[in-house]
């Protein structure tokens, strides 16, 4: 079974075909803000368009817009494919591919926390430990609240270990952004979460209702 994973939750961009535990084909892009634009543009790029058996796309936490792009676009190539669709968290899937670079062996590793960007001068924050199991529910903090609810020997990997680095640059930190083709390496209960968005805060905009929703409908 062919599976095609979206990863839209931070400033990159990725895409890739998964088949019997192995990629395939892949796309990876740092893109800031211009997910919409090129998020279709390279799954098209990939084998046969990307269709596959199976959906799996990033439902956050991270940035509300890109959340939303890459959760409208696996619904609806779901939809046109009549194919099931499901979600994985962008923190497990980043512990998923630190603990898998550092570890190729099976040896139990330190614990880590991934810190992604959040908004409001805040990171989203979670913990994990090997093999891959979290040791907390995820959190949006202050950087210096972050930081104080660590230990020191954790190590910190994402996008957001930069807001920690400037308090306390003698920690250890790993900038990383989340990889589509990293998903080899997420065990499969991390990945049967709904395809809706998780925010981790209420979103600074709201998008306008649709007909449907304005109708009372379901969207």
């Amino acid at each position: 079974m062919r599976t095609l994973v979206i990863e839209t939750a931070t400033a990159a961009c990725s895409v890739a075909l998964i088949a019997d535990g192995r990629v395939t084909a892949n796309r990876h892009e740092v893109v800031g803000r211009g997910h919409a634009e090129r998020l279709i543009a390279m799954i098209a790029e990939l084998p046969e368009g990307g269709r596959a058996e199976q959906i799996l796309v990033d439902c956050g936490p991270g940035s509300f817009t890109g959340i939303r792009v890459g959760i409208a676009a696996a619904r609806g190539l779901a939809l046109g494919w009549g194919v099931p669709v499901s979600g994985y968290s962008s923190l497990a899937l980043l512990a998923a591919a630190a603990f898998g670079r550092d570890d190729p062996g099976g040896r139990d590793l330190p614990d880590l926390a991934v810190v992604l960007e959040g908004g409001h001068g805040e990171v989203f924050m979670q913990g994990f430990a090997a093999p891959l199991r979290a040791t907390a529910p995820f959190v949006s903090l202050r950087p210096e609240a972050a930081l104080d609810a660590l230990l020191a020997t954790t190590v910190m990997v994402g996008n957001g270990v930069r807001f920690l680095a400037a308090i306390a640059p003698d920690r250890a930190y790993r900038e990383m952004l989340p990889d589509a083709a990293s998903a080899t390496l997420l065990p499969s209960r991390f990945a049967t979460l709904p395809a809706v968005p998780i925010y981790g805060r209420a979103p600074d905009a709201k998008p306008a209702a649709t007909p449907a929703v304005a109708a009372g409908l379901p969207a």
